[in-house]
């Protein structure tokens, strides 16, 4: 096996598309697919191929990379793509797709023949366009060959977390990092809302925690795209997050554990999602706390 190889990209959202760029970058021949192909026709810039169907994307293929928005999309796109597959591609699912839908992801690679392996991401618009996510993942050794030239384009570590994927060690990471950046965005959100309503400068409140142990970078990333209405593009949208979100509460409903916050947080993004803030970044949750008939 060589470093160069070619690799099927399919879904080329905010994260695929950064993904599939990279992949170019590093010298791979891509082939890049998307439900609607006009959003990934600017990769050509980049040296990808775009074509029409998810069979056309994976024939010959040496990797095929999935980053789709759930589990019943990645089934979906993978049984259009199954008559074009070759016995023992290596199958890079990075979708956050949920432990209930990895079962029939399994199934279905085992029906292929197909060298599977759960690998989820860690990272946001930013860091996916830098080539620095974090790669969490669960495969075989001895396909690991194949699979580590793509993690090296689109990320900066990987962090194996087993050998069977089926097993969905990768996915139960990624749900339990997943809570903690959900619960902290919708808390930043909270404290902006309460700051508004109370009449108190949020720079008050940064000054206050400023350089001791309450305070995150990541709190002052995000509530800058609210205070400063820079919420599109999303690097990680409302509707993305209200579907982690939900299967976070789902694992945890499944393995005993109420996750209150997490269910919290489901519930305000759904509302911010309605509100018409889907597209715009989770720190639109913020909005959750008022009523649409309110003027934050």
């Amino acid at each position: 096996m060589t470093d160069t190889l070619t690799v099927s990209v399919l879904g080329t959202g905010i994260m695929g598309a950064a993904m599939a760029r990279n992949l170019a970058r590093a010298g791979h021949t891509v082939r890049a697919w998307n439900r609607t192909r006009a959003k990934a026709e600017p990769l050509a810039a980049d040296g990808a191929q775009i074509v029409d169907t998810p069979a056309e994307a994976v024939e010959g293929a040496d990797a095929v990379l999935t980053m789709l928005h759930d589990g019943d999309a990645v089934l979906g796109v993978m049984r259009q793509a199954a008559p074009a597959l070759r016995p023992g591609v290596a199958w890079i699912q990075s979708t956050t797709a949920g432990l209930d839908a990895l079962s029939g992801l399994a199934d279905f690679a085992r029906e292929h023949r197909l060298a599977f392996f759960d690998a989820p991401v860690l990272g946001t618009r930013q860091p996916a366009e830098a080539g620095q996510l974090l790669i969490l993942a669960a495969g075989p050794t001895e396909s690991r060959a194949t699979v580590t030239p793509v993690f090296d384009a689109v990320g900066s570590r990987t962090l194996w977390t087993g050998e069977d994927a089926a097993a969905g060690s990768a996915t139960r990471l990624k749900l339990v990092a997943n809570s903690w950046v959900i619960a902290a965005t919708n808390a930043t959100g909270e404290v902006l809302a309460l700051a508004q309503a109370l009449g108190v400068d949020p720079q008050n409140f940064f000054d206050a925690i400023a350089d001791g142990p309450l305070d995150m970078g990541y709190l002052r990333a995000k509530a800058d795209l609210v205070l400063n209405n820079r919420l599109t593009p999303a690097s990680f949208a409302v509707s993305t997050a209200e579907k982690d979100a939900r299967l976070i509460v789902q694992a945890g409903q499944e393995h005993g554990v109420r996750l209150d916050g997490a269910e919290a947080s489901a519930e305000r993004l759904h509302r911010a999602a309605v509100q018409g803030h889907a597209d715009e970044d989770m720190a639109a949750v913020y909005y959750a706390s008022f009523d649409e008939t309110q003027t934050p």
